[in-house]
């Protein structure tokens, strides 16, 4: 048998699929083939011969030949050593440079392989030219993925902001809860030691009282007793001693002294203390916290706005560095309501003050808050000492105000479709919109330059 060396790469091949045998088998008439091509075959054909002589196969399951597997198995991994090891221009096969590019194939080859049966009929182009070729593709490729690429990494940055952004918001969030509840703490601290003295200035009158009249009876006592005593003494004298001292006696037996009386409302007054105490305790507590009917949500308010503590108010400043979240109107300059309204009737008040630029009014829940495509709103605003109505479905209204308003009511009856806005110091109406109302409704501010403007609490 010819040696391993001599061997071409045709020798190892499969007739059927002209590739490297795979887990090869033998006929009786000593051809061999890859198994799975010769049962291909054999299916096709519906007649157990071989593809090369066509003798009819004696078995339907040819042994494996397990020395052409060994042999195929060596040589392939040869090459693939031969091609690691040596040039990356040289041919894995012969040895032979690279000058040539099958386009069936997809991959370089040399000029032996051109002629080799494997590559029979197929496509050729030059090396260099294939390499423009597929380089120019290949660039066409990459650009999707480097405008990917530069979306995801926009992606992180607004990510690792965001992440940045919670931390702030939770460690902010969390001072003003405690600066809250320490006022809170604080009023009950008070309102305790308040009590708790009144009970302790009750107990000292009471206690007081108390003590007056056991002092008072201590000397009644005394005195009835010392009186008892000298009588029991005349009791055991001498009949003349007795006599003559008689009349004395009597006068001391007739000794007036009044009874001791019960004392009324002697006990603390217990009911007073404790009856509803939680209650009268929170009825006074209202007297230093405020409800606010529409609280402002900053995860919202666009990035030029600042918000309050307590979230009332809205002051237009310096852009900040905010996460372009999915709920902040990046386009539009308003601010949000943190709640919405789809039922029922709803006001709150807005205090403009002198500001010379504004707007409130309502944004339906499918504005697009991103971009400048908009949505359903019903607003009244002030520009250039004008006052307008307008909605997405109106034109602007120029309205009639005589006296510049320093609050604006906003009143919303969603089930009688009605948007309304007045002046509650002069009780003026101002406009008034109707619309069959579909959509859920959340409050909106716009806030130019100028002082804040503010949503204003009400009493509780």
């Amino acid at each position: 048998m010819a040696s391993k060396s001599s061997l071409s790469e045709e020798d190892y091949s499969c007739p059927v699929c002209r590739d490297i045998f795979k887990n090869p088998v033998v006929l009786s008439c000593s051809h061999s083939f890859c198994k799975a091509c010769l049962q291909d075959w054999w299916q096709e054909k519906r007649i157990k011969q071989c593809p090369v002589c066509k003798e009819i196969s004696s078995t339907d399951h040819p042994p494996r030949n397990l020395a052409l597997k060994n042999l195929c198995e060596a040589f392939t991994q040869e090459r693939q050593q031969r091609t690691s090891s040596g040039s990356e221009d040289l041919c894995g096969l012969h040895a032979e440079k690279l000058k040539l590019f099958c386009l069936d194939c997809q991959q370089p080859v040399c000029f032996v392989c051109l002629h080799s049966e494997k590559h029979a009929k197929h496509s050729f182009r030059p090396i260099n030219e294939a390499a423009l070729d597929h380089k120019e593709e290949v660039q066409k490729s990459l650009k999707p993925l480097q405008d990917k690429l530069e979306v995801f990494n926009k992606t992180k940055t607004n990510y690792d902001q965001t992440a940045e952004h919670i931390t702030f918001q939770t460690r902010h969030t969390e001072t003003q809860m405690k600066e809250q509840f320490k006022k809170l703490h604080q009023f009950l601290h008070d309102e305790e030691e308040a009590r708790i003295t009144e009970l302790r200035e009750e107990e000292q009158q009471k206690s007081q009282i108390m003590k007056e009249k056991i002092e008072g009876l201590n000397r009644d006592i005394s005195t009835v007793s010392h009186t008892i005593r000298a009588i029991e003494e005349e009791l055991r004298a001498e009949h003349i001693s007795f006599l003559q001292n008689y009349k004395t006696t009597m006068e001391r037996v007739q000794l007036t002294l009044q009874d001791p009386q019960p004392v009324s409302g002697a006990l603390i007054d217990v009911a007073k203390h404790l009856g509803n105490l939680a209650f009268r305790v929170w009825d006074k507590m209202k007297d230093i916290v405020s409800y606010t009917p529409v609280i402002l949500d900053p995860n919202t308010a666009h990035p030029v706005y600042t918000l309050s503590d307590d979230l009332t108010s809205v002051t237009w400043g310096e852009r900040q560095k905010l996460p372009d979240n999915l709920e902040r109107l990046d386009y539009y300059g308003y601010v949000l309501g943190s709640e919405s309204f789809n039922a029922r009737s709803h006001s709150w008040d807005v205090e403009v003050g002198d500001n010379t630029l504004w707007a409130v009014g309502v944004l339906a829940e499918s504005f697009q808050r991103k971009g400048d495509t908009g949505g359903p709103f019903w607003i009244i605003r002030l520009h250039e000492g004008k006052y307008t109505a307008t909605s997405s479905s109106w034109s602007p209204t120029v309205l009639s105000v005589k006296q510049k308003p320093q609050r604006i009511r906003v009143q919303l009856d969603w089930n009688e479709g009605k948007l309304s806005f007045c002046d509650p110091d002069t009780n003026t109406h101002i406009h008034t919109f109707t619309h069959r109302f579909t959509d859920t409704l959340f409050p909106s501010i716009y806030s130019g330059p100028g002082g804040p403007l503010k949503i204003l609490p009400r009493s509780v």
